[in-house]
This record gives structure tokens, C-alpha cells and sequence, in this order.
């Protein structure tokens, strides 16, 4: 008899009839025998509403009040689920954040997790009681309502998981983590297992199934993880099997992986600006004026390219941020100009970023290659380029993002065999 925690997102408890659904999926795994936690996010909508009600009220808000207000939403889904279940005669009962205590760092609005005491609801599920978990929210040190940044329910059920040595099943509107974008590609297959590290890679770079740090922690405390759909019937067929597999997709260690393919899954971004700063001197020091206020900024940096000329006495250094800081990025750009010496600041936001991701990267050669190959054949053009032990990202004019994404889908063998 396992220990099991249940995530269910905003769409799967957008009303009280998908929630009695959620229960029924709930009830299905009591009745296998498992010992059951569910952490659920707020009803679809709800923490957009009540973000916007906080910006209404004052656009300079306080961060301590604005999580006590945005944490609500996830308490209302977590008391409707245990009153649901308690109708269906199952014992349950909600907790809050605060009450566990899963217990955060003081960042307001994008809090860390230190610390999970698991052994109050351990105790309570070992007698039977299902535990209804508010995601996405815990408390600060200074004893006020911390919430954990979008798509933090996902990070609160991988850390109750490990808290309470549990597997983790992550519900959502998809039955699993596909080789590319079904939307996209009509061909992409469903992976029956994928590894920490490919999906780590396939989250960071755009895919949209599971948050980062949610993976980050599953692959830390080796977590078993499991994306798989909540509009599924929730009957019997649904179990998952016991070696761990189950109707949706298993993220697990790459030992568990018999067949690993060189590439996995193809991601892309729109979220991607360019920046191009023209004619910096180049000599010591000048990497550092530029990226410095940059990082001070809070703006990330993704890919750089530096081209020096022929002479050797200037460069050009472009490089991509994300889309919504690109005003921020070329305003801090603007104000150390006088001090790096660039003669010009270019800018697009018209990029995609356009990944191939596999473990099976690390002991083929020749992927990159193949990757350029195919994109040339199909006219498009590659501006700048980054690499990992198990990914290569271009980046390309966003009007060519789906035909790229199919072309790479197809280059590698991912189409599904009909």
C-alpha cells in the first residue's frame, strides 16, 4: 500500500462538476489501496481575477497582502474537494499552506520552499483520511501567506511528495508529455517515459506540460512523476500498473528508459526578443558592463553570440532576453551606453526559439549537423545557436516556428508510425 500525491490544475477544478470528476479520480486510487494527497491549484481564472482586483485596489500593492488575497483561490478549491468527497463517503479533510506547515523563504510572489513537515498528514492518511492540499502557497518566516509564482502548485505536490516519500501524478488537461506540440504536429507521439533531464530541458525551453522547479525537485528527491490527463475516465483502466507506468507519461531517472532514443522531443518559445549591440570595443571588461546591469535588472540572458572584426578592435555581441523585458533590457542598455562605447542598439521581438532535446545526444554524434541540414532545406535561417549535453536551440524569425518544428520532427524519425 503506496503513498500517492494527486495535482489537479485550474482547468480540471474550473467548477464544481469537474471537481466531483477530480474526486471520482480521487476515489479510484483509495479504492487500489493507496494512501492519497491531493494538491489542487485554484478554479481556472480565479487567480487572474483576484491579481487584477489587487492591481485595481492600488497599482503599488503590498506583496504580503497581495499572496494573503491570491492564495484564497486555491483554499476555495481544496474546501470544495473535501466536501465533495466527504459526500461520497470518502474521510477527507483541506489544509492550508500555513497549517502543514510547508514552510518559505520571504520572497513575496515567488517563494522558495525550505522545509515540509509531513508528519501530521502522514499520520492522518495512514487512518484512512484523504489530505486536500492547497498548492501554490506556505508560509514566510515573518508568519504571513507566501505564494510560490505561477504554476507553483506543480513545485507544492513534488515537494509534498518527497516530504512524505510519495509518488507523484501531475493531472492536466493533456494525456502526457508528446515529442512536439500536437497543436503543431498532428504526427507527435505520446512518451510512455521520459527523463528528469529531458523534461527539465523541455520546460525550460517551452514547453508548457510541467513548471521548472516542479522538475528541478522531482529529479533532486527522484520523485516518480507522472503527467497524465484528469478528462480521462476515472475508472479502474486508469490505474497505474506496477512497475510504475500508467496511461500517461512516467518523468523518471534515465536508467528506468530501456529504449532511449537520440532525440526525444522537439520545443519551441515565442517568448524571445534579440538584442544586438554593433561596434563595442573589444578588450577586457566590456562583457561585464554589458550583462552586469542586466543581471541587476533581473533580466535573464539566453543565447550570445560575439563577432569580432576583422581588425580586432570592435565587436558585435547579440544575444536574447525574454520578450517582456525586452523595454526593460534596452532602457538599462540606454544607460550604460556612455560607459560601454556601443555605436548601435538593435532589437527584434519577431524570434522563436527552436530546441531539439534527448539524452541520447550525449553518444551520438552528428545531431547538430542533422538539425542545419534541415532547417536549410527549408529556407530557414539560423541567428544564433546554444547547446547543452542533451539539446541544441536555434534561433529563427517566429513566421518559420511551426514549419521548423514539424521539419525537425520528421528529420529525427519522431512521427508516428501509422
Amino acid at each position: 500500500m503506496g503513498r500517492l500525491v494527486m495535482k489537479f490544475g485550474g482547468t480540471s477544478v474550473a467548477d464544481v462538476e469537474r471537481i466531483r470528476n477530480v474526486a471520482r479520480h480521487v476515489e479510484r486510487e483509495v479504492k487500489a489501496g493507496h494512501h492519497v494527497a491531493v494538491v489542487v491549484s485554484a478554479m481556472a481564472g480565479t487567480t487572474d481575477r483576484l491579481a487584477g482586483w489587487c492591481r485595481e485596489a492600488a497599482p503599488f500593492h503590498d506583496a504580503r497582502e497581495y499572496d494573503a488575497i491570491v492564495a484564497s483561490g486555491e483554499q476555495v478549491t481544496s474546501g470544495l474537494l473535501a466536501i465533495v468527497l466527504q459526500d461520497m463517503g470518502i474521510p477527507a479533510r483541506s489544509w492550508h499552506g500555513w497549517q502543514i506547515p510547508l514552510k518559505t523563504d520571504g520572497v513575496h510572489g515567488a517563494a522558495r520552499i525550505a522545509a515540509i513537515d509531513g508528519d501530521e498528514i502522514r499520520k492522518r492518511m495512514e487512518q484512512g483520511q484523504v489530505a486536500v492540499i492547497a498548492g501554490f502557497q506556505g508560509i514566510g518566516p515573518d508568519k504571513r501567506i507566501t505564494t510560490l509564482g505561477r504554476g507553483g502548485s506543480d513545485t507544492s505536490a513534488v515537494a509534498v511528495a518527497a516530504a512524505l516519500d510519495a509518488a507523484c501524478d501531475i493531472y492536466t488537461d493533456v494525456d502526457g508529455v508528446y515529442t512536439a506540440d500536437p497543436r503543431i504536429v498532428s504526427a507527435a507521439r505520446k512518451l510512455d517515459r521520459i527523463s528528469y533531464e529531458e523534461m527539465l530541458e523541455q520546460a525550460s525551453l517551452g514547453a508548457k506540460v510541467l513548471q521548472t522547479r516542479s522538475v528541478e525537485l522531482a529529479m533532486v528527491y527522484k520523485v516518480p512523476l507522472q503527467v497524465r490527463s484528469s478528462f480521462e475516465p476515472p475508472d479502474a483502466a486508469n490505474q497505474n500498473k506496477p512497475d510504475g507506468t500508467g496511461p500517461g507519461t512516467l518523468v523518471c531517472d534515465e536508467e528506468r528508459i530501456v529504449e532511449q532514443h537520440v532525440v526525444s522531443g522537439i520545443a519551441y518559445s515565442r517568448d524571445e526578443a534579440k538584442v544586438a549591440i554593433r561596434k563595442v570595443k573589444d578588450q577586457p571588461g566590456v562583457s561585464a558592463s554589458l550583462f552586469g546591469p542586466l543581471a541587476e535588472a533581473d533580466i535573464s540572458v539566453d543565447m550570445i553570440v560575439q563577432n569580432v572584426s576583422a581588425d580586432g578592435s570592435t565587436a558585435d555581441i547579440t544575444f536574447t532576453v525574454a520578450r517582456k523585458d525586452l523595454q526593460k533590457a534596452i532602457e538599462v542598455l540606454n544607460g550604460v551606453k556612455d560607459k560601454i562605447g556601443f555605436q548601435e542598439l538593435m532589437h527584434s521581438a519577431d524570434v522563436a526559439k527552436v530546441s531539439v532535446v534527448g539524452i541520447g545526444m550525449r553518444s551520438h554524434a552528428g545531431v547538430a549537423a542533422r538539425m542545419f541540414k534541415s532547417l536549410a532545406e527549408k529556407g530557414i535561417n539560423i541567428q544564433a545557436i546554444t547547446t547543452s549535453e542533451i539539446k541544441v536551440s536555434v534561433l529563427i524569425d517566429e513566421a518559420y516556428t511551426e514549419l521548423a518544428v514539424r521539419a525537425l520532427h520528421q528529420a529525427y524519425g519522431l512521427d508516428a508510425k501509422h
